[in-house]
């Protein structure tokens, strides 16, 4: 898949967006960031280094660290902060709400006032393999690594290895095996 290098050009549209990137001019985009085509970007900041997948979207007010790999098919929604070095498998889902709803208690549609945006953090070198769903109000710690297709529903400690449904403790990882 080819890609297109991108430097943050100060709120100015970005030379690269055209008929197959959708990069709104509020996008923060570090040097030599490369983004494949089909993306969706408005409001996030995204470190120097990185690489964002085909069919990717970053919603606004998101974060996203230097010297990341985030893979084709994921979401990635507001009050999310990815750190440093961070690897985010094939259709990997956020979410920041623990209650969602349409509508109000007296049937109207919910607008950006109605809820409030649930944090999460993906610590300095974390995996996180395909397909993994991450729920909001989680702390994912560094070096840790989620299996393919878990669901986290609770913290993940520094340098622990979790998977399933719910996802659950399955080992650390050895000293040799930590990414410095």
């Amino acid at each position: 898949m080819k890609t297109a290098d991108l430097q943050s050009t100060n709120g100015k549209a970005h030379p690269a967006a055209g008929e197959h990137l959708s990069i709104a001019p509020d996008v923060q985009l570090g040097a030599n960031v490369k983004l494949s085509k089909f993306i969706n970007l408005y409001g996030c900041q995204i470190g120097d280094n990185t690489k964002i997948g085909a069919f990717v979207e970053i919603q606004k007010n998101a974060k996203v660290g230097k010297n990341c790999k985030i893979s084709s098919h994921t979401f990635i929604c507001e009050g999310v902060d990815i750190e440093d070095g961070v690897f985010i498998g094939h259709s990997v889902t956020f979410i920041n709400d623990i209650y969602p709803r349409a509508v109000t208690g007296d049937g109207e549609l919910q607008t950006e006032q109605d809820w409030v945006v649930e944090r999460t953090v993906v610590k300095k070198g974390a995996s996180i393999g395909s397909g993994s769903t991450i729920l909001s109000n989680v702390v994912i710690g560094e070096n840790a690594i989620v299996g393919a297709g878990s669901v986290v529903t609770k913290d993940v400690p520094a340098n622990a290895i979790v998977a399933g449904n719910p996802a659950k403790l399955f080992r650390y990882i050895t000293e040799e095996q930590r990414i410095a």
